[in-house]
C-alpha cells in the first residue's frame, strides 16, 4: 500500500470509530433516530456542496450516473445510518462497533455476485468462518427482548455498508468523490426532513449532544466519507473496508472512557475472533499460498499485469489491469 493509502486507511480507522459513540449520546439525550441522521446529512452536504459545485459539471454527473448513485445513497446512508442510530437505543456503543466489524468479512462474500471470481482458499474459508463465531459470541447474550430487533437492524447495516463500496467501485469510480458524496448527503437530509422536523426537540440539547451532533456531521460524515471514496480509489472496495478493524478497538475504548461501558470478557473474545476472521478473510491470494504470485521470470510479469474481468481487488487507477497479491 501507498503512503497515502497508509494515511487514508489509519484515518478511517479513527474517525469511523468514534460514531458509535457519538450517536450513543444522541440517542440518549433522547433524539429521535430520523433527527440524528438527518442532522448528521444535513450537515455533511452543507459542508461538502460548495466544493462539489466550484469543480463543475455536478448536474451533469449526477444525470449521467443517477441510478448507482441513487442505489449508493440508499445503501450506504439513507438505510444504514437508520438502522444503527435505532439499534444504538437498546445495545451499547462497544456492541454496535464490535458488529460492525463483521463488514470485510460480508464483502468478501457479496464480492462474488460482483464479478470477483477468486478461489476461496482454506484460509479466508477459516476466517469466514471466525468471524461469524465471533459475531454468535458477541450476539447470542443479546437475543431476549428488544435487543433481538437491534441485532437485526446492526446486521442489515453491515450488509449495506459491504456493499456500498463495490457499487461504488464498479460503477462510481469515474465520479470525483466529491460530487458523489454530496449529492447522496443532500438526498438522504431530504429523506429524514419530514421525520425530523416531527421530532424536532422542544428545547435546546446540551452542549454535550450539541457537539456530538457536529462532530457526526463535520468529522463522522463529511471528511469520513471523502477519505473513504478515495481509500476506495486507492486500494479497491474489498480491502477498503479493512480499516474496520481497527474501527471497534476504537469504539470500545470509547465507550469505556466517556460512558463507562463495560469490558467483558465475551467483548475481548468477540473482538478477537472477528479481527482474525477479517484478516483471514480479506488476505490476497499470495498471503494464502505464501508467495507473491509475480515471480520475477516473463510468466511473472504477464500474471503481474494481465488484464482480467473487473475484481474487487481492481482500483480506478489500475486501468482495468490488476495487481498481484
Amino acid at each position: 500500500m501507498t503512503a497515502r493509502g497508509w494515511f487514508l486507511f489509519s484515518l478511517m480507522g479513527v474517525v469511523w470509530g468514534i460514531p458509535y459513540l457519538m450517536i450513543k449520546v444522541a440517542v440518549d439525550a433522547p433524539l429521535s433516530p430520523s433527527m440524528v441522521v438527518f442532522t448528521r446529512c444535513a450537515l455533511g452536504a452543507l459542508l461538502l456542496l460548495p466544493f462539489a459545485l466550484r469543480q463543475g459539471g455536478l448536474v451533469r454527473m449526477v444525470r449521467t450516473h443517477w441510478l448507482p448513485m441513487l442505489g449508493f445513497a440508499c445503501i450506504e446512508i439513507i438505510g444504514p445510518w437508520f438502522t444503527l442510530t435505532d439499534a444504538e437505543r437498546n445495545l451499547s456503543s462497544s456492541t454496535a462497533g464490535l458488529l460492525i466489524a463483521g463488514v470485510p468479512i460480508v464483502g468478501v462474500v457479496l464480492s462474488r455476485f460482483f464479478g470477483n471470481v477468486e478461489h476461496l482458499s482454506t484460509r479466508r474459508t477459516t476466517g469466514l468462518g471466525l468471524g461469524l463465531a465471533g459475531v454468535a459470541v458477541l450476539t447470542i447474550p443479546h437475543l431476549t427482548g428488544g435487543d433481538a430487533r437491534s441485532l437485526g437492524e446492526v446486521m442489515l447495516t453491515v450488509l449495506g455498508y459491504a456493499t456500498a463500496p463495490l457499487i461504488a467501485a464498479r460503477w462510481l469510480k469515474d465520479v470525483p468523490t466529491l460530487q458523489l458524496t454530496a449529492p447522496c448527503l443532500a438526498l438522504a437530509a431530504l429523506v429524514y426532513a419530514p421525520a425530523a422536523g416531527m421530532s424536532w426537540p422542544t428545547e435546546m440539547p446540551s452542549t454535550s449532544v450539541l457537539v456530538a451532533l457536529i462532530g457526526l456531521g463535520a468529522i463522522c460524515t463529511a471528511l469520513a466519507f471523502v477519505a473513504f471514496l478515495e481509500l476506495i480509489k486507492e486500494v479497491g472496495p474489498t480491502r477498503a473496508t479493512v480499516f474496520t478493524y481497527v474501527n471497534p478497538a476504537v469504539a470500545v475504548a470509547a465507550g469505556a472512557l466517556f460512558l463507562g461501558e463495560e469490558l467483558t470478557l465475551g467483548i475481548g473474545a468477540a473482538f478477537t475472533l472477528i479481527l482474525a476472521g477479517s484478516v483471514l478473510a480479506t488476505a490476497g491470494p499470495g498471503a494464502a499460498t505464501g508467495g507473491s504470485g509475480s515471480g520475477s521470470g516473463p510468466a511473472g510479469r504477464d500474471k503481474a499485469t494481465r488484464r482480467v474481468a473487473w475484481s474487487t481487488r481492481q482500483t480506478s487507477r489500475a486501468d482495468g489491469r490488476v495487481e498481484s497479491s
